[in-house]
């Protein structure tokens, strides 16, 4: 079984609060099964959660205050990086240099998930290839967190209008996961 860090989870939950924060949290989570509820309620951030709780918890968020829109789940992501890559994992970023931070994506990976790997190919002066291989568990949800989840973290590299599309997609029948991230 897949798992994700508590410190993934956190980020979810203070997305929710900074884009309802009139007591959404609540109601995001009264739509999830009681021990989800639970365990969110008292999250450790370097402890590993089962990846399958992050996917309902994301569900729960987007049907409850993303309007049902998949494209929520990026902004989710942004989100996850904004939180993450200022607090626990600033070390990762690389100021001034997005293919120096993207390099670090076999490690950076290896932090939020307990199974597969994330192989980074630089292609171009401003443009990299992630690619996703032998995770368990996959979802369109999380994918499209990860393009959310690295668009912003080349933002706070200082890499100006980053784009980054997902080409191949396992959700989707693909082989792996890979993304194609590009910058000005």
């Amino acid at each position: 079984m897949i798992r994700i860090k508590g410190s993934v989870l956190k980020a979810r939950l203070a997305l929710v609060d900074q884009l309802a924060p009139d007591g959404d949290r609540e109601r995001v989570l009264a739509g999830l099964p009681k021990q989800d509820r639970e365990t969110l309620r008292s999250l450790l951030p370097s402890t590993w959660y089962p990846f399958e709780l992050g996917r309902r918890l994301d569900e729960a968020i987007v049907a409850k205050i993303g309007g049902g829109r998949a494209d929520f789940f990026e902004k989710i992501g942004e989100a996850s990086a904004q939180e993450n890559l200022t607090g626990v994992h600033r070390k990762f970023l690389v100021q001034g240099d997005p293919q120096s931070f993207l390099a670090q994506a076999p490690m950076v990976y290896s932090f939020y998930y307990d199974q597969g790997r994330r192989e980074y190919e630089k292609t171009g002066p401003s443009e990299a290839v992630l690619t996703t291989f032998d995770a368990e568990v996959f979802s369109e949800a999380d994918c499209a967190t990860v393009v959310g989840w690295h668009r912003r973290a080349l933002e706070m590299c200082g890499a100006r209008k980053p784009v980054v599309v997902e080409e191949e997609c396992r959700a989707r029948g693909g082989r792996v996961c890979r993304y194609r991230l590009s910058w000005d």
